[in-house]
């Protein structure tokens, strides 16, 4: 983990859960366990270094042919200050999409949780923890 950026602030942008009716609820309760997550991270230049980082999870069925779906989405909004120090575009990189991430996931995979908790879905867990570190070495290779 890096101290070369601060966390000033972090909240909930958006959030989605959709499911159009009583008979998808009850094919998706059925097949949940077959979705799948995706994770899309975008970042905003902000004043004085600091950067808004906008993680955007959706969590939803990958079969085409499915036509019952529950759609489930959250963007994760944090606003970091970087340190003057950094000015190389690569770390800059390496802060947004691994360090950032790896503070707040979390927050992220808890808020994602309750949303799927709330939305009639109460026994669903993520076994795994999403390896940022990883993702980035595989982005960069």
């Amino acid at each position: 983990m890096t101290d070369k950026f601060k966390i000033l602030g972090k909240y909930i942008k958006d959030l989605s859960s959709e499911t159009p009716d009583l008979e998808t609820y009850l094919y998706v309760k059925d097949r949940i366990s077959k979705y799948q997550l995706g994770i899309d991270i975008k970042s905003v230049p902000l004043k004085n270094k600091m950067i808004e980082v906008n993680t955007t999870f959706k969590f939803g069925d990958i079969e085409k042919d499915s036509k019952k779906k529950s759609y489930f989405e959250f963007v994760y909004s944090t606003i970091i200050k970087v340190d003057d120090t950094i000015t190389n575009k690569d770390e800059l990189e390496k802060i947004i999409l691994c360090d950032v991430q790896n503070k707040i996931y979390p927050d992220m995979e808890k808020s994602l949780l309750d949303l799927l908790h709330n939305s009639g879905y109460p026994g669903i867990s993520f076994e795994k923890k999403v390896d940022f570190d990883a993702l980035y070495k595989q982005k960069t290779n």
